[in-house]
């Protein structure tokens, strides 16, 4: 080492052909680079899709981080069907495989939303995986059918408390069970609610 480099300071010596050295490119070259944002258009031709919107929400639920390919075809097979995994039939398992191997999946994998192993039939989230969080709903398609259920209990509940008012059953007791009967199902659907949360 020379004594002209001893007077300069690490992050600006040059090399051989003039240019200056600097120690702390390396660590800017280290940081992430955040992905371009999608086009409009491509985050609403992936979301459009149902079936796609469901692998998204399966993906990122998924604790490890990658998901076989086979297990999220039934699970969205089950969804689509209104079944249970187990009741799905050969041909409903393999009508979404074989959609999300040919179709969903590969669309997906262009944009960065997902990265799609074809060969090992692995799906983990892509780099552009974030950009569709603020135009997803934080409901998963299992979610909404909670709604649906409070307001059967409310009409029926209501119908039936509207018909003790008229005095159309034999005795005044018969509404006031009705009324505690919708209060023990309303409860009861919060409690399931709240431990499926």
């Amino acid at each position: 080492m020379t004594s002209s480099d001893m007077d300069v300071p690490e992050a600006e010596r040059t090399n051989d052909e003039g240019e200056v050295e600097s120690e702390e490119e390396p660590a800017e070259a280290e940081q992430s680079v955040e992905p371009e944002p999608l086009p409009l258009d491509i985050v609403f031709e992936i979301l459009k899709n149902k079936r796609r919107r469901l692998v998204l929400r399966y993906v990122r639920r998924e604790e490890n981080g990658t998901v076989d390919l086979g297990e999220l075809a039934e699970h969205v097979a089950a969804l689509e069907n209104d079944k249970s995994v187990s009741a799905l039939t050969s041909g409903e398992r393999k009508r979404v495989y074989v959609g999300l191997y040919q179709c969903h999946l590969p669309k997906m994998d262009d944009a960065g939303i997902v990265e799609f192993d074809r060969n090992r039939g692995t799906i983990e989230l892509g780099e552009n995986a974030d950009q569709l969080d603020e135009y997803l709903d934080n409901q998963s398609e299992e979610e909404t059918v909670w709604p649906r259920y409070y307001l059967s209990i409310t009409l029926i509940g209501g119908g039936l408390f509207l018909i003790g008012q008229a005095g159309l059953f034999p005795a005044d007791w018969v509404q006031t069970v009705i009324v505690l009967a919708m209060l023990v199902a309303l409860a009861g659907c919060a409690v399931l609610q709240s431990r499926e949360d």
